[in-house]
């Protein structure tokens, strides 16, 4: 496969009506390096069949989420020039839909929610497809379940790597030969042609697969800001866009929170030395980020992020002193349960550490079955209402008073936890809810302003 093949990627606000569309469409028929596009699922459809999926509804509630869906699908198609060419697949794909909304056993089998999850990506492409054609290219509507092999895990489906790259090479290369090849986001499927899904955000991640399984140049994320700030602009108005990011400070950027990145997109473009490209579908003149192994610059502060709701948990017990093999019980019981955890502080007889509380995923997770296996070995104490603030940088663990300025911005702020990461890109705090936009504003004015 040749080296100059970019990969585009555009989000759920990008494609979310008919003319945003056509803002993205004019993106892709501008480069002649473009030969794959993935596209969510349009903005509020995915949230819509989350509901479908995993709440409790009456056929009447299932009805309406249906049709709010459908609205949404309908506005677009009505716009299309060739209406007719694609009306029917759509309804195919609408009636497969609402099937699924209305299967009695929906709330019980992780397999159907992933089938129906899987809808608005494959609606978009359909869509997408179609506007991209109006630009005089051609195009075609590929199923992306045919190439991204996962294993079974629905909801959180691993990428079969090897897999990915043969079935892409024999399948999904001869095709992008004659025409720009539209196939969806966060979308894959097993071995048995199940379908499966990656994760929320999945979508940055299926582009960054198909570049390492295609052997491409760059992979192009486009969203609706003009690419990675230094921290979130709506927290402070004087955030400003990054020209550029290593792979090592996006992927601490995506981990701790930063939103316009999913964290396992930079693994891919990390192996395979791909660049990835940050900009904005609506103003896409004004160029963004771009995130590459190695930076001209690399400053000791490059970005602030925020990750909200997160869970600490205390472990104490008088044994741990002078024991040995104490630690890897409690993790050995954290990973059981399939917990993920972030920072870790000890003492002499208690380890604290943090766990990531997206949607309530780990309260739900951290049931009394995993408190109570911790106790036959501790005492156990959660604690909720935590947000961890971290600093991106360089070199952090070795610049002379990187610390101190960093520390001396929130000293009038309780810190609950203080962690240097074990790489030299980043130092964290788990702080009050209530006080993370003003330590995030704090930090920004002493470090960018």
């Amino acid at each position: 496969m040749t080296n100059a093949l970019s990969i585009a990627k555009f989000g759920g606000t990008s494609v979310a009506n008919y003319e945003v569309m056509q803002n993205c469409a004019r993106i892709v028929a501008g480069n002649d390096k473009t030969r794959i596009v993935v596209v969510s699922a349009a903005a509020g459809v995915t949230n819509h069949l989350v509901s479908l999926a995993h709440t409790p509804m009456t056929q009447q509630q299932i009805e309406e989420t249906c049709q709010a869906i459908i609205n949404i699908e309908l506005a677009i198609l009505n716009k299309l020039k060739d209406k007719d060419a694609v009306e029917p697949k759509l309804n195919d794909l609408l009636d497969e839909m609402r099937s699924l909304a209305f299967h009695e056993e929906i709330l019980h089998r992780d397999d159907l929610k992933d089938q129906l999850l899987s809808m608005g990506e494959r609606m978009s492409s359909l869509m997408f497809s179609s506007v991209l054609s109006e630009q005089g290219v051609k195009t075609m509507n590929f199923d992306v379940r045919k190439v991204l092999r996962t294993d079974s895990e629905f909801g959180e489906g691993a990428p079969q790597i090897e897999e990915i790259e043969k079935l892409s090479k024999q399948l999904l290369a001869p095709e992008i030969k004659d025409a720009i090849v539209v196939t969806q986001g966060f979308v894959g499927a097993d071995e048995e042609g199940r379908t499966t899904t990656l994760g929320r955000g999945g979508s940055d991640f299926t582009a960054a697969l198909l570049a390492e399984a295609l052997d491409a140049e760059s992979c192009e994320i486009w969203t609706d800001v003009t690419g990675v700030y230094t921290t979130d602009p709506r927290i402070t108005p004087a955030a400003h866009p990054l020209p550029e990011l290593s792979f090592e400070e996006a992927a601490e950027m995506a981990t701790f929170g930063a939103k316009v990145l999913h964290p396992a997109t930079m693994e891919p473009a990390l192996r395979k030395d791909i660049k990835v490209f940050v900009g904005s579908s609506k103003e896409p003149e004004k160029g963004g980020t771009w995130i590459v192994r190695d930076c001209e610059h690399e400053p000791p502060y490059r970005a602030i992020t925020r990750r909200k709701e997160q869970v600490m948990v205390t472990v104490k017990t008088p044994k741990m002193m002078y024991a040995q093999g104490f630690l890897q019980q409690v993790f050995a019981i954290i990973a059981k349960h399939k917990l993920s955890v972030d920072l870790v502080t000890t003492s002499e007889i208690s380890v604290s550490f943090t766990l990531d509380n997206p949607a309530n995923s780990v309260a739900q997770r951290l049931n009394k079955e995993t408190i109570a296996e911790l106790e036959t070995i501790c005492d156990v104490k959660v604690e909720k209402g935590y947000d961890l603030v971290t600093v991106v940088g360089n070199n952090m663990q070795t610049a002379v008073g990187v610390s101190s300025k960093i520390l001396a911005a929130v000293s009038d702020f309780n810190l609950r936890m203080i962690c240097f990461g074990a790489n030299p890109h980043n130092l964290s705090f788990l702080v009050n809810e209530t006080d993370s936009d003003d330590v995030v504003r704090k930090l920004h004015t002493a470090l960018f302003e």
